[in-house]
């Protein structure tokens, strides 16, 4: 947590999010993002770093939770679902298993090239691809066809653009930097949090945890004004889909 922040001299807290699109454990997190991303409104600016949590199946060890081939996933999913209340197609691994998150890693880099928006509408877009339908997004066919959605629901972002940027090297070197960047900070729980305040302080809160607890090392940071009751039909139009378990979260 040594470098210098860019984004600091505003006097905003910064966080960063690592996370991966294929994280059973970042989307059971959503309602409690989504929540801090709307209580800290004008208050908060926010980068996504992609963590490229499986690269491939050939020699992949998870010996935290004992999964070395696909099928051993599932019950994985099965408890962040129970969890956290999200729903979670976790017969994915049985029926069309992705053979790597680096795919979809790329693709959010290449929304990236676009616009923050683009980004996280697209990374939100992958996320309900794979936790909700049962998508493959380790297919090309998958993300591109999740693009020409974005586009229509997206007018500034342009599909054409980006089909090429996923075939090119800025692309892997995007993802590249983001791996060394998981490295550097030796973040091995996901998602995380590096939060940092105007003077640079930071604090990396890591791993699924209610919003209460959450936002206790933030509170520290910066005064957080908590809403004694957040209109659900103002935050249902602030995002552009939203679970019934996130909606929950803000009842």
């Amino acid at each position: 947590m040594a470098e210098q922040s860019t984004l600091n001299q505003t006097g905003l807290l910064e966080i960063t999010y690592y996370t991966d699109p294929l994280c059973c454990w970042s989307w059971a997190f959503e309602p409690q993002w989504r929540r801090l991303l709307y209580e800290l409104k004008g208050k908060v600016k926010y980068r996504y770093c992609m963590a490229g949590l499986l690269p491939g199946w050939n020699n992949y060890n998870d010996s935290v939770n004992s999964v070395t081939r696909p099928i051993q996933m599932g019950p994985v999913w099965m408890h962040a679902k129970e969890l956290s209340g999200m729903p979670i197609e976790q017969n994915i691994w049985i029926t069309d298993p992705p053979s790597s998150s680096y795919p979809a890693c790329i693709a959010v880099k290449c929304a990236a090239f676009q616009s923050l928006r683009a980004e996280e509408h697209f990374l939100r877009m992958l996320r309900e691809a794979v936790m909700m339908q049962g998508e493959n997004i380790s297919k090309e066919e998958v993300l591109f066809s999740l693009a020409e959605k974005l586009e229509a629901a997206d007018a500034e972002f342009k599909v054409t653009k980006f089909k090429e940027d996923v075939k090119s090297d800025r692309a892997v070197e995007a993802l590249r930097k983001d791996l060394q960047e998981v490295q550097y900070h030796n973040i091995t729980r996901f998602p995380a949090l590096v939060v940092r305040n105007k003077n640079n302080k930071g604090v990396l809160i890591s791993g699924y945890r209610p919003y209460s607890v959450l936002l206790d090392p933030i509170k520290q940071m910066i005064e957080v004004k908590q809403s004694k009751r957040i209109n659900p039909k103002k935050y249902k139009d602030h995002w552009p889909f939203i679970t019934e378990r996130e909606l929950a979260e803000i009842a």
